[in-house]
């Protein structure tokens, strides 16, 4: 593996690094954070914010759910748990994989299905909410095709929550130290981070979007923001999760977690 770059890609390549990258980090993924995400919760991000507290979905139970990006499906696991009707996709088939060990480890099962959020494969107005911790509108070159998909598969009335890295910490290195804590690259560089092969293949791609971005984003799939939750590193919690740990979380906030809802 060569340096990270910062160039841009399109949605094809975008989709082909995430597919590439997560399909390969499938398992070690799992062995790294699997013990705080365990196999059936609800964990929104770094800084320990679980569902069953903080209730940003509002009530579940009856509830068809969409879970986007859900990896290893234990946010789905967990709303099966609560009574909703749910249905998982992401674009690992090997990460599906794992979920399907998860399930039979927890005699859960959760429907799921390989599929890119650009293009869902489920019939419009289908979904009461749509959720997603950290996955897939990371990985896409344009957050507002994936917005609009996400917002034609919502009913009249549903609700998208979401998490994703606040858009600060790409203005900071991804080092947790108070080493870390200093402006090394400009927020306002909608550049792409890229990881690369040895052939310069793109093998993983994260795009930064500032909160402006987000904003319009929303707005443009025709969504009205209700909340945007910055989680404090709660005291006591001394986990560090690449960028994410209590140094940098004592002063920043390190996640940005979406509250939208279709008229």
């Amino acid at each position: 593996m060569v340096e990270p770059q910062r160039v841009e890609l399109s949605e094809a390549e975008t989709s082909r690094a995430s597919r590439i990258y997560w399909d390969s980090a499938a398992d070690e993924y799992l062995e790294e954070h699997g013990e705080f995400l365990g196999d059936d919760r609800f964990v929104w991000c770094p800084e320990g914010v679980d569902e069953a507290d903080a209730q940003l979905l509002g009530p579940v139970r009856g509830k068809r759910i969409l879970e986007v990006g859900c990896g290893a499906a234990q946010c789905s696991r967990w709303l099966v748990g609560q009574g909703a009707d749910v249905v998982a996709f992401d674009i690992a088939v090997e990460q599906l994989r794992v979920g399907k060990e998860l399930d039979r480890r927890t005699s859960t099962a959760v429907r799921t299905v390989a599929a890119d959020v650009t293009a869902i494969p489920f019939r419009s107005e289908t979904f009461d909410i749509a959720c997603s911790a950290f996955g897939a509108l990371p990985f896409v070159a344009d957050a507002g095709v994936a917005l609009r998909e996400i917002a034609r598969m919502l009913k009249p009335k549903g609700r998208l929550v979401f998490s994703v890295t606040h858009p600060i910490r790409w203005s900071l290195p991804d080092d947790p130290t108070p080493a870390g804590l200093r402006i090394t690259q400009s927020y306002f560089d909608r550049t792409p981070y890229v990881e690369v092969d040895d052939h310069g293949t793109p093998v993983y791609a994260e795009h930064h979007r500032t909160t402006g971005d987000w904003i319009r984003a929303l707005t443009g799939a025709g969504l009205v923001v209700d909340d945007l939750l910055e989680p404090e590193w709660p005291a006591g919690h001394h986990q560090v999760w690449g960028g994410w740990g209590p140094d940098r979380g004592a002063l920043i906030p390190g996640t940005a977690i979406w509250t939208t809802h279709k008229p």
